[in-house]
């Protein structure tokens, strides 16, 4: 559509289909955005089918849509327009700044960092910061280093996992970033370094509905979120809700960097506000009770130029990863057998037995989730000693040994849950997305089909224990929406 041609659909219709964007999928498109929804709307028609966006909106108006067609229709309305270092101020105070700040402290202590990309489009923003960190950390292989991205567009996901871009994505970019991280390829393209790549583990997630954080999702314990230009498409009061969840994704100490554009005391009054030159960010603090106050950052002794960038890592596998629901996708309890049922818990949960029986493995779950990684694992190690048949046990040190890199441990431990409990559907799930990180894909068919068969077993609204708030059928949309954008050469995990 022309970018001057006036509206077409009628003001009422148009007011009609923003209100019940709002209520229904929590965009906001007020009247000054109008031209914006209908460019979207007759995309989303076509995509439906629909020769005309007016029957289209008619049909949205008067039907019940289900999540994966209200996530299609989400996705649609949203702009997927990228680009490598974009919004580059608040890319430069990351590099020069903060990540010299946290690399100081933690390169004393755990070698570990975690950044999540909330709304990572088709991935320039995520593999712009794991640039960033192979030039500023040498010995970057010695690190664990977790770079999540997530959408809610499968194909821009599955783009993502490619790493394949054009001339349009490198538009305002230096030209050595693309001499330095990219192959030129027979079509003209240009392919990301597998290096880069395997920094990055894109999943789906939905901000608005989806719960975070959580350790199913990999979403806890963040240093750094990246949530830039997402939240101006939602209604305010679904906005205010996702700052708060992403506000408890951080550690304390963490940060929150948005687009200038989204810039507002109010919204993130939870935070303390940080004025550097030329941007605002946002800094979750210890301290108890709200931070509206900009506080001038006062840049550390040790600023200065970026480090020598390391030796590159051996080739990666020739075919690209296909991106997986969730980094981790584990949650510390038992879905059994056929019927899905819970596992029955003690007879009598508040007594004092049953707290001192449950208390290791509440102290491992909150240490997880607050990133101390080292303790979680020695209070895991605890649960076990106290009660080594409870697969419930091992499926948590799994969880927390992926978090720390320790994939080879993480399998393990959920072998050893299958063992305890062969009908242990989460287990399966999360020990498929280990074996299809590490390319093992008949592995990964069979543990994503016994998860499947399993969850279908279940009420669709049955809670999954621990995984706050995630219901069978959630899990069931969400590995589905997945497979069905997995590259074609991982189709076959669809079976």
């Amino acid at each position: 559509m022309p970018i001057n041609m006036p509206i077409a659909l009628p003001d009422a219709l148009l007011s009609r289909l923003s209100d019940f964007l709002a209520s229904q999928v929590g965009l906001h498109f007020p009247r000054e955005r109008w031209r914006d929804l209908e460019r979207g709307i007759a995309a989303a028609s076509r995509e439906s089918g629909y020769a005309q966006a007016e029957a289209y909106i008619h049909w949205l108006l008067a039907a019940p849509l289900t999540r994966t067609q209200i996530e299609g229709l989400a996705s649609q309305l949203t702009v997927g327009e990228t680009y490598f270092f974009r919004e580059k101020r608040s890319l430069d105070i990351l590099e020069q700044q903060i990540l010299p700040e946290l690399l100081r402290a933690r390169g004393e202590t755990e070698k570990h960092l975690r950044i999540w990309s909330a709304g990572c489009c088709s991935g320039e923003e995520p593999y712009s910061i794991a640039m960033l960190l192979d030039r500023l950390i040498p010995d970057v292989e010695k690190w664990n280093l977790t770079i999540l991205a997530t959408d809610i567009n499968p194909r821009f996901l599955r783009k993502a996992a490619q790493g394949v871009y054009g001339e349009w994505s490198f538009r305002d970019t230096p030209a050595w970033i693309r001499e330095r991280y990219f192959k030129r390829r027979k079509d003209g393209r240009f392919e990301i370094q597998p290096r880069i790549r395997r920094m990055v583990s894109f999943s789906y997630l939905n901000l608005a509905e989806d719960a975070y954080p959580s350790l199913v999702n990999g979403t806890n314990a963040m240093d750094v979120i990246l949530c830039r230009n997402v939240l101006m498409y939602f209604a305010e009061a679904r906005a205010r809700k996702v700052v708060d969840k992403l506000h408890r994704s951080l550690v304390d100490g963490g940060w929150l960097i948005t687009s200038p554009a989204e810039t507002s005391t109010v919204l993130f009054s939870a935070f303390t506000t940080v004025e550097f030159p030329g941007a605002f960010l946002y800094r979750r603090m210890a301290a108890a009770g709200p931070r509206t106050t900009a506080v001038r950052y006062q840049a550390p002794w040790y600023e200065g130029e970026a480090a020598a960038a390391h030796a590159p890592a051996p080739a990666a596998p020739s075919e690209p990863a296909a991106f997986s629901v969730a980094r981790s996708a584990f949650a510390p309890e038992v879905l059994h057998k056929a019927g899905g049922e819970q596992a029955k818990e003690a007879e009598d949960a508040d007594s004092p037995e049953h707290d001192e029986r449950e208390m290791p493995r509440r102290k491992a779950r909150a240490c997880a989730n607050d990133g101390r990684l080292a303790e979680a694992i020695e209070w895991c190690e605890k649960a076990i000693a106290a009660d080594k048949l409870n697969p419930a046990h091992y499926y948590l040190l799994a969880a927390i040994c992926q978090e720390r890199g320790q994939s080879e441990t993480a399998e393990r431990a959920l072998g050893r849950a299958l063992y305890l409990e062969p009908d242990f559907a989460l287990a399966h799930f999360a020990l498929g997305n280990l074996c299809l990180s590490a390319g093992r894909r008949r592995e990964a068919r069979r543990h994503f089909g016994n998860a499947l068969t399993l969850l279908r077993a279940c009420p669709a609204d049955a809670l999954l224990p621990e995984s706050d708030g995630l219901s069978a059928g959630r899990l069931v949309e969400i590995i589905a929406s997945v497979q069905a954008s997995l590259p074609r050469a991982h189709k076959e995990l669809a079976a």
